[in-house]
């Protein structure tokens, strides 16, 4: 058993130091957090979380698209290496808890276990994982994804392309990633991933609990819906003569928000993203794509979504006189998360007196990624009022450090 952290006061304020620390690389005017994937401030902020990890004396190193780990080298040779982490990028005006505690997390619990034990058995890894969130070109888990396998840079980074037609190849060259000057990022080398993550909703926080331990992780899916009409003069051409794309795009946003309805809490929709084009006053829009998300626990309900939203397009764009184009750019499956190492997490929370629930994820994480392939356990704290996404995302530090708790007697039985 881990002896009990003594000056738990100290633990809070590092953890909220180093939080702030973080967050000033991507500081925006709306006092939040943007760092997309290969931009400056991304890259800022792994330069500095590498710097971090070797004043802590792990052994930082990339690999090929930009994924940074800290190695603490295990004393048993020929042994898988335990993960724990999480995602550096964020969304646009995002917070500074999503991601990047479950990062911080994992320095402070390696250093923790580093100076009081020595070094483990079994090698940790702590890793700032290149990418999650999906915000800067039309991919997730860009990061994760390679290191399972699930994507290869060389066959997709010439045809991606973010709103600024900047391509994914050209981003990542900009910082040396792609071009063969570090190691694969494809692994098989992993024993377990860990991720300690912020709730992003309000279950913990209505229920008074502290710790979520995740059993499953919803599936969703992504769409693109591009509706072509056609621009004409705002005072000239008459309201039933119009093909107006906007008019229509509403209608068919209208009508699927209301068709989430039947199936109860248990279906998320959502329209976050909308692009109108020529987007002026004057004139009528004739071109308009949009972002739809799904998400459900169970894969049958997921599909049989999608085919309704197809039916209902069609429907619409025959009575507005347009056409449309859906794109399928995202398909996950719900993934459970190891029962092992869910009822270990629930031991250490007894142990600890620590409040905890068993629960779904409804958003999605870089756990799901790893999940199907390996042993994986994701854990949250609470999220004051349920927000996340927004620089109103807020954990307090007590909270943050019964996770960190948790995630240190995890590691000691996984690792020493």
């Amino acid at each position: 058993m881990v002896a009990e952290m003594k000056g738990k006061s100290k633990l809070c304020l590092q953890v909220e130091k180093d939080l702030q620390w973080l967050s000033q690389f991507g500081a925006d005017t709306r006092k939040g957090v943007t760092r997309l994937l290969y931009s400056t401030e991304w890259y800022a902020a792994q330069e500095a979380l590498k710097e971090k990890m070797t004043e802590n004396q792990l052994t930082a190193y990339y690999d090929d698209v930009g994924n940074l780990y800290g190695r603490l080298e295990g004393i048993e040779q020929n042994q898988k290496t335990i993960l724990v982490g999480s995602h550096v990028d964020t969304v646009v005006y995002g917070g500074k808890y999503d991601g990047a505690f479950g990062i911080i997390a994992g320095l402070i619990a390696v250093e923790h276990l580093r100076k009081t034990y020595g070094m483990p058995k079994r090698s940790i890894e702590v890793v700032s994982l290149c990418e999650e969130e999906g915000s800067r070109f039309p991919l997730t888990y860009w990061g994760s994804g390679h290191i399972v396998g699930l994507y290869s840079y060389e066959n997709m980074s010439q045809e991606i392309k973010d709103r600024e037609n900047i391509t994914l190849k050209k981003a990542m060259e900009q910082y040396q990633f792609g071009k063969g000057h570090y190691k694969k990022p494809f692994r098989q080398d992993i024993s377990h991933f860990i991720e300690l993550h912020i709730e992003q909703g309000e279950q913990l926080e209505k229920k008074q609990l502290d710790i979520g331990i995740v059993s499953s992780i919803a599936g969703q899916k992504r769409f693109t819906v591009t509706v072509q009409g056609e621009s004409n003069h705002a005072g000239t051409t008459p309201m039933t003569h119009r093909k107006d794309a906007l008019a229509a795009s509403c209608r068919f946003i209208t009508s699927l928000l209301d068709m989430s309805k039947k199936y109860e809490e248990k279906l998320y929709m959502t329209v976050g993203k909308l692009d109108v084009s020529p987007n002026v006053p004057n004139v009528i829009p004739g071109k308009v794509s949009f972002s739809i998300d799904i998400r459900h626990g169970e894969d049958g309900v997921l599909d049989k979504v999608e085919h309704e939203i197809k039916v209902m397009l069609r429907e619409i764009a025959i009575n507005a006189g347009v056409t449309t184009e859906i794109n399928r750019w995202m398909n996950e499956k719900p993934v459970q998360m190891d029962k092992n190492l869910s009822e270990i997490s629930k031991n250490i929370s007894e142990e600890k007196n620590i409040s905890y629930m068993s629960m779904v994820s409804g958003a999605g994480h870089d756990s799901q990624v790893f999940g199907p392939k390996l042993p994986t356990c994701l854990l949250f704290v609470p999220s004051k009022n349920g927000i996340s996404h927004s620089p109103k995302e807020y954990t307090s530090a007590e909270q943050l450090e019964k996770g960190i708790q948790v995630l240190i007697e995890l590691l000691y039985k996984l690792a020493y």
